[in-house]
Order: structure tokens, then sequence, then C-alpha cells
């Protein structure tokens, strides 16, 4: 018998004020917060979204600087990102909640937990743009960066591309914020990092090298890792349904979970 169809999951467009930024964010569902922070190329939503949003209330934020949002030249670097983020859930009364950063979300992620580890419940960090190789090599064409982010990206739904001005835009500022590439006060601070938290890479990373994981279970004092085989680096989208059953039970056991 088929499994039975869960019901269409509808996000809302909604918007903060805070730091001198107008904050768009996307949320959908009910129960314990858990706050998504987006990667490189701005705020998007996966299957995987839907699915978590089933038992968890889904805010997905758009950092300053990406989207419609003007363009920001007051976060210096990833720290005082951080702190904006950290002030719009201020703003939105979350004071508890679990954390789920993907790529740079997922540095940005760590900045925030490193920052205010007493609001943390847990963090999930899907291919985090933390510690990072010496040698990371960009994509040389659209269609060389499509194939590193996802294993099948026939399977993914259609989406309007992305507008020159705010790829520009975001290209940028992700560039500025995250220079430099290996930030040796971040993982240093990571060492101290004692949240609950689930690494998660695909086996078929082609941005991150998938081994950069252990270095993180190596130097984090509270760190899981799983792998996801047949997922690139958007690992979410690539294999929802797996991502969101470990997620859920991570957060459900923390450290107790079974992969």
């Amino acid at each position: 018998m088929a499994a039975p169809a869960l019901p269409q999951v509808q996000f809302s467009e909604e918007f903060v004020e805070v730091d001198g930024f107008r904050v768009r964010y996307r949320q959908a569902g009910s129960g314990e917060p858990l706050v998504c922070l987006h990667g490189a190329n701005g705020l998007r939503l996966s299957r995987a979204h839907e699915l978590l949003a089933q038992q968890y209330r889904i805010i997905a934020l758009e950092a300053p600087g990406f989207g419609q949002s003007t363009v920001n030249e007051r976060s210096r670097n990833m720290q005082d990102l951080a702190q904006t983020i950290g002030a719009a859930l201020d703003a939105l009364g979350i004071d508890r909640f679990s954390l789920w950063g993907f790529s740079f979300g997922g540095r940005l992620a760590l900045w925030l937990a490193i920052q205010q580890p007493e609001r943390v419940q847990a963090l999930v960090l899907a291919a985090p743009g933390a510690i990072l190789p010496d040698n990371l090599q960009p994509a040389r064409s659209p269609e060389e960066r499509l194939r590193r982010v996802f294993a099948h990206p026939e399977r993914q739904p259609a989406q309007p591309p992305i507008p020159a001005d705010v790829a520009a835009k975001q290209q940028a500022f992700v560039e500025r914020v995250m220079t430099p590439l290996r930030d040796e006060e971040l993982e240093e601070r990571m060492r101290d990092l004692n949240v609950p938290t689930l690494v998660l890479f695909g086996t078929k990373d082609g941005v991150i090298p998938p081994e950069m994981g252990r270095r993180d279970r190596e130097i984090m004092p509270n760190c899981n890792l799983t792998y996801v085989y047949d997922a690139a680096h958007a690992v979410d989208a690539d294999r929802p349904e797996a991502f969101a059953s470990v997620v859920t039970d991570f957060l459900t056991r923390h450290a107790q979970f079974v992969v």
C-alpha cells in the first residue's frame, strides 16, 4: 500500500524590521521553531522544508544583502551578520530554537550559535562552509555549478533565474564576508561550542569535499556526522525524504539518534 500523500505546505512571506534592515522570511508549520539559514545562492525552499514543516515551525530567513534587499554594506563580516539574525529572532519573539544552516548559512549558523549558545537547542549543518580546504575551486560555468550542487538536477523543480544584478550583488557580498575562506578564529571557537550538532554531507558533493565533515566532527565536542548517499551539495534538495528523516530523528533524540 502506498504511503498517504502529505498535505501541501504553504509558506507565507513576511518581513521584520531590525538593525536598519527589512529582513524577509518564509514560514510554515507549527511546533518547536526550526530556523533555516540559506546558502550563497540565496533563500530557496526544498521538499525537505515542507516535510519538516509537518512537525516544526519552519522560519527560513533571508540574510540582508540577498534577494531583493538593498546592498548590505553595514555587515562587516559573518559575526556582524549573525548578530543581525539573532536580533531578527528577538523581534519575532523566538527565544529558543533549533538552527539549520546550509553551506554559507552553515558558517553563519555557527557564528550565531557561538554568540548565543544558550538559545540554540540543536544545530544542523548541511554541507557547511565552515572549515574549507585551501584549494577550493569555483565552478567554471553555470552547467558545472549545477552538477556540483545537485546529483540529479533533472529532478529539481524549475526555478526562475536569478536576475543578473541580484546575482552580482549576492556574489560580491558573499566574497566580502567569507574572507578569509579559512577562518582560524571560527575554527578555534568551534572547539568550545557544546551545542548538540549534526553535520550532513552528500556523498557526491562537488562544492565542498565531503571529507571536510570529519574535520568538523574532530574539533566540535558534541558533533555527529552523517553522509547521505546519492546526494550532492544541496543534500536537502537531492534527498529530501532522507534528509528530513535524519534531521527529525536528531532533533528529537540529539546524541541518541540512530541513522
